[in-house]
């Protein structure tokens, strides 16, 4: 059966569809709108150049710094090959491929707007490479966020030019042996195009893109979590009525109240008297906790989806105009701010996470100490505790704003830089850790509500935990808790919480 094939250049990128695109893979060729942009914006540059008797930023000089620096038209595709090579300064770790894949994307649909002067056999071989799971290797330190991700980008567009290496069918190799294999030639550069594929902030925005899709799978688990350890403190269900979230109507506030709603109707645990009038605020302020967080996320989205249907190197090309402007689109600070407040937004659901854990472990409301049946001889759930809150302190750490920093470079000449990169790719420690900090609470809530029974929850809840029972079964005595930890984690991953 053939694959799906999606015309890039005919629609805008959205969150959806980059999701689509990472777990289908389909079949990604140019829309012939986005072939005619490319090809107009690359005769105008062609036929400028020739004509122009005065320096061109990036196309007739050289970059940052040098760009006093003038060059002949005979050196024009050496000074790009030159750059792309110079510039490939990224270090560390190697980036995740799904996130390559993303970074490939975003530049493809970038470069088809048609205000960056490339040839069109450069986008069509980013799309091929795509198509043929030929993943460029790229490591994720050495982005000031600024200039673009210039070092991480040169090491993704290495490959065009016969350098670096990519992995292809499993193994990792030498891109100039993959590009014999598949009978390609090299792409020979012409005037501005390295700096158009180095410029951008594709690194930045692939990893915010990667980070949200997991971020608004996150933002629904924990209504789950919080709604079964609701319920196995005995919690009172009158804080998520509607009327008092109608005189605070903040968006995500109502939408948690109202889900937490949801979750729980129908349950016999939530329905029973309760003899206690308040509960502690990390069950009682769910809406307003988990609310702030869902306003922020959809904030945070609504930036990075700008950014990802926007030209971001630089300079820009304006070919009905006639204009080549020199500008600053690659700066970073737009994806810098708000993904320091993402972190932020998911750190705290980690911390008011791990505070339900604490309480349901106490020995309050009828409950056990530590949630076995003999504390002392069976330490229970103390230690799992710890490691949530270590987690959750670690995250903190990850929410040091990013974008308040700058470090001058080349020369002095990009004098304020964003660090968004550095933003950007310390959002997905947090997002590993609130992973394992929900998996955590989700067997304290769903050990807790043991003691619970013959009560039963919602139809919902109830689903989800008999799937759960089957990975991590109810602690009678001690068991190896490390184990249990990493099999709830697998299910935090994997389990359908649909709404």
């Amino acid at each position: 059966m053939a694959k799906e094939i999606f015309y890039v250049g005919s629609q805008q990128l959205t969150l959806d569809l980059c999701e689509r695109y990472l777990k289908e893979r389909f079949t990604l060729a140019l829309a012939p709108e986005a072939v005619e942009r490319i090809n107009h914006c690359r005769q105008y540059l062609d036929d400028k150049v020739a004509r122009e008797g005065k320096p061109i930023y990036g196309v007739t000089t050289g970059f940052g710094s040098l760009c006093n620096r003038s060059i002949t038209p005979e050196q024009l595709t050496t000074l790009q090959e030159n750059l792309v090579k110079s510039h490939a300064c990224s270090c560390g770790t190697e980036v995740e491929p799904d996130i390559i894949r993303l970074m490939l994307l975003l530049k493809a649909h970038a470069l088809q707007l048609g205000h960056s002067g490339v040839q069109l056999v450069t986008v069509e071989r980013i799309l091929e490479m795509l198509n043929n799971d030929i993943i460029p290797v790229v490591y994720d330190r050495g982005s000031l966020g600024a200039s673009g991700d210039l070092a991480p980008l040169a090491n993704l567009f290495l490959p065009l030019i016969g350098e670096g290496e990519v992995y292809y069918k499993g193994e990792k190799r030498r891109s100039a042996d993959v590009l014999r294999e598949m009978g390609w030639n090299i792409i020979t550069l012409k005037s501005k195009e390295g700096l158009a594929l180095l410029n951008g902030t594709q690194f930045m925005s692939s990893h915010g893109v990667y980070a949200l899709i997991k971020a608004h799978r996150l933002i629904k688990i924990a209504d789950w979590c919080g709604a079964l350890s609701l319920e196995g403190f005995d919690g009172l269900i009158a804080p998520y009525s509607d009327n008092l979230h109608t005189i605070r109507p903040h968006k995500g506030q109502l939408t948690v109240a109202r889900h937490m709603r949801s979750l729980l109707e129908g349950s016999e645990q939530i329905a029973k008297p309760k003899r206690q009038v308040q509960d502690p605020y990390s069950f009682r302020c769910i809406p307003q906790v988990h609310g702030a967080s869902r306003d922020a996320l959809d904030y945070v989205t609504s930036v990075v989806i700008t950014e990802i249907n926007s030209v971001t190197d630089n300079p820009t090309v304006f070919p009905d105009e006639d204009l080549v402007v020199s500008g600053g689109n690659f700066h970073g600070q737009p994806l810098a701010i708000v993904y320091d407040f993402l972190a932020i937004a998911l750190a705290e659901l980690g911390n008011i996470s791990e505070r339900r854990v604490a309480q349901l472990i106490l020995g309050l409301r009828d409950l056990p100490e530590f949630l076995v049946a003999n504390p002392g001889l069976n330490s229970g759930f103390m230690i799992p505790q710890y490691a949530a809150a270590a987690m959750v302190s670690k995250n903190k750490m990850y929410c040091y704003s990013a974008s308040s920093d700058s470090i001058v470079s080349s020369n002095g000449q990009e004098d304020h830089v964003s660090m968004g990169a550095n933003a950007a790719t310390k959002l997905l420690p947090i997002i590993d850790n609130l992973e394992h900090i929900f998996a955590i609470e989700l067997m304290n809530a769903a050990q807790a509500f043991e003691f619970r029974r013959p009560l039963k929850s919602s139809v919902k809840l109830e689903a989800m935990l008999a799937k759960f029972r089957e990975v991590v079964p109810r602690v009678e005595e001690d068991v190896v808790m490390y184990e249990q930890i990493q099999n709830a984690t697998e299910f935090i991953r994997t389990y359908n919480f649909a709404d």
